[in-house]
């Protein structure tokens, strides 16, 4: 199993850059697609980015595209967020998840996750 750890959130100014970092211990960082999700208030968690156990491949919510970018570095066990431009509309608490399966879009088909870190965007 996997215990999860995020960090990097805090108020932003729209425009700027925030980079979050996911901590991973337990079993081998890369048995284990990565992935973020994100949870506005009043709004359901909704998935962010993720990226496959090798690393190869990604995938993006349309409206993160050409903005974030996911990356792992499996040296340090360390999952990251690099979030450009960012706007008010990203304001959210964002999670970084864990699944064994592979990942997926839905949130409901991840095993392990994180605390959660906020990440606010003002205007």
């Amino acid at each position: 199993q996997v215990q999860l750890v995020e960090s990097g959130g805090g108020l932003v100014q729209a425009g700027d850059s925030l980079r979050l970092s996911c901590a991973a211990s337990g079993r081998t960082f890369s048995s284990y697609a990565m992935g973020w999700f994100r949870q506005a208030p009043g709004k359901e968690r909704e998935f962010v980015a993720a990226i496959s156990r090798s690393g190869r491949s990604s995938a993006y919510l349309d409206s993160v595209k050409g903005r974030f970018t996911i990356s792992t570095d499996n040296a340090k066990n360390t999952l990251y967020l690099q979030m450009n431009s960012l706007k008010p509309e990203d304001t959210a608490v964002y999670f970084c998840a864990a699944d064994s399966s592979g990942g997926s879009y839905s949130t409901d088909a991840w095993d392990y996750w994180g605390q959660g870190t906020q990440v606010t965007v003002s205007s």
